[in-house]
């Protein structure tokens, strides 16, 4: 079985120090009196399931990605599975995702047999490439088995997905419309954060995302008064209005308040963090964009910048690459070795079509560090590091 590359825990030592590709103790020294103030007062009232914490991170939330509704939850996986729980998705239905994602997209519409359809991606921005999925909607009508039901459109890396395009083809098709926003809270399209682009939104607390826990955790915004009353009975268990009153088989999706403690006080900095995210990619596109192929921007947009990934000619190039980058003490990543198609799981649920961009793409991209401590000195290593590494793969 495949597995995701992780990034080098502990990078080897080099005369300009070791650059980590996720710093969370930097992090944590910066907001350690907040962290430690928010964490002592939810063990001081010991509520610790559904606490105060919860929903004043949501409403928080709701503000920051103006929408009416957010409800947290225990994951983002478990977010978009409460999404098509409430939808009834399920035996028969087809669900469009990219092919170029984490598997937690793709393995949600299993979890409720139903089958996820793959997507081939744009060779420039990484995301769901518009024209494939109409083909892939034609095709399914075309062979009859199954009903198309909904689009999940991922916001990869941090930058958004296009919304204007799968908003016009999903009224067309009928398709719900989820967005698979777990790497891009903090992102926005045409002056709008992302957050109410689709029908539903699902965000992820995992530490690497742009605003990460201390351990798993989620949520979902809607704009929909009746679909928040629903993904808040799912992730109680179908509770109604009372603890007793189960109306519905739901889940155990509840996000701890220790979890919710810890996300607030990160928002005390997020913005901040935010903008240098911003700085070290710029830097990035201006050090190394005539060397290699740098993240294309989405049009009238902002990311968040969880991954800043960029394209080696070739998977030899790419090795080369990490391995100089190693032994100078800097980590590096590839989201992802395989698209979704390629990895066993999934291989009975493709109808065996090549999707050739997400497939060439898993070849030769390298995500470089981009967490907001990174410092200057870090930074200029880093692009010197690579600078001189493709210099040596060229001449080899």
């Amino acid at each position: 079985m495949s597995v995701i590359q992780k990034p080098d825990p502990v990078p080897a030592p080099s005369a300009n120090g070791p650059v980590p590709f996720l710093d969370l103790k930097a992090q944590q020294a910066r907001i350690g009196p907040e962290m430690r103030r928010r964490i002592d007062t939810v063990l001081a009232h010991c509520q610790f399931v559904m606490g105060p914490e919860v929903a004043e991170l949501e409403a928080e939330l709701a503000r920051r990605a103006g929408a009416a509704h957010c409800i947290a939850v225990s994951s983002g996986t478990d977010a978009l599975l409460i999404a098509m729980m409430a939808e009834d998705i399920g035996p028969g239905d087809a669900v469009f995702l990219p092919a170029f994602t984490y598997t937690a997209t793709a393995e949600v519409p299993l979890l409720l047999r139903a089958t996820p359809v793959f997507v081939d991606i744009d060779p420039r921005t990484f995301q769901m490439d518009l024209a494939d999925l109409e083909r892939r909607i034609a095709a399914v009508r075309q062979a009859g088995k199954l009903r198309p039901r909904a689009v999940v459109g991922v916001d990869l890396f941090g930058q958004p997905a296009d919304w204007d395009g799968l908003a016009k083809i999903a009224e067309t098709h009928g398709l719900l419309t989820i967005d698979d926003c777990a790497q891009a809270f903090g992102a926005s399209l045409h002056g709008n954060p992302l957050g109410s682009q689709a029908d539903c939104t699902a965000i992820s607390f995992f530490p690497s995302k742009s605003l990460g826990g201390y351990g798993d955790g989620g949520a979902l915004f809607t704009q929909s008064d009746e679909r928040a009353a629903l993904y808040r009975s799912l992730r109680t268990h179908g509770e109604g209005k009372q603890r007793y009153d189960v109306q519905r088989i739901g889940i155990n999706g509840r996000l701890d308040t220790l979890q919710a403690a810890v996300v607030l006080a990160k928002l005390t900095v997020f913005d901040a963090e935010l903008a240098r995210r911003e700085a070290i990619a710029r830097t990035y596109d201006q050090r190394l964009g005539n060397l290699l192929t740098v993240p294309a921007r989405v049009a009238d947009s902002t990311s968040a910048w969880a991954v800043y990934s960029v394209l080696l000619p070739d998977s030899a190039t790419r090795t080369a690459v990490q391995e100089a980058c190693k032994a100078e003490g800097v980590s590096t990543a590839v989201y992802y070795p395989k698209p979704l198609h390629h990895q066993p799981a999934y291989a009975e649920h493709h109808e065996g079509g090549a999707l050739p961009v997400s497939e060439d793409i898993a070849t030769r991209i390298m995500a470089l560090p981009i967490h907001p401590d990174l410092t200057d000195a870090q930074l200029d290593h880093v692009c010197n590091t690579i600078t001189r590494a493709l210099a040596q793969a060229i001449s080899a």
